[in-house]
């Protein structure tokens, strides 16, 4: 009986294993292939503001962050950088710097959405024209599935 209870155990845990090593390979895996420097850079030259991605955010750890130069233009919002690999990134637009999931709930209903985040070294995601950047102060990197914050950057002081 210990050792059908043992073999239990062991197998429930390598199970659990595996299962966290899925959520976290999987997107790696399926990633399109990530915009190259020099593509990002052309993006870069005609934005109009922009912010740094940093690693040490109130709740950015070590399987949740972000660094390098974001650059916002009226039509794309570009990443020369990473973000920490993870599923079902979304890119929002905030009213105000936050850096916190709490905080990113309490303003969520303020944020627009963006589109989706596919690439974790360098980004370019295509801004809706039905939103202007001028709006908004800070772009967020959340991960909607697991509600978690990844990282943000503020790219222009509140008016």
């Amino acid at each position: 009986m210990k050792k059908v209870i043992l073999l239990l155990i062991t197998h429930l845990a390598v199970g659990i294993a595996g299962f966290a090593a899925g959520i976290y390979f999987l997107p790696i895996l399926t990633a399109p292939p990530a915009p190259t420097q020099a593509e990002v850079e052309a993006v870069a030259r005609t934005a109009t503001y922009s912010g740094e991605f940093r690693r040490d955010l109130a709740d950015s750890d070590a399987l949740h962050w972000g660094e390098g130069t974001i650059s916002v233009s009226r039509d794309t919002i570009s990443l020369m950088g990473s973000v920490s690999p993870g599923p079902d990134y979304k890119l929002y637009l905030s009213p105000e710097f936050v850096e916190t999931e709490a905080d990113f709930e309490r303003l969520k209903s303020r944020m627009a959405r963006v589109g989706d985040v596919k690439t974790f070294d360098n980004f370019l995601v295509a801004v809706p024209a039905t939103l202007n950047p001028d709006d908004y102060t800070t772009v967020i990197v959340w991960c909607e599935s697991f509600g978690e914050f990844i990282t943000a950057a503020q790219y222009r002081q509140p008016n």
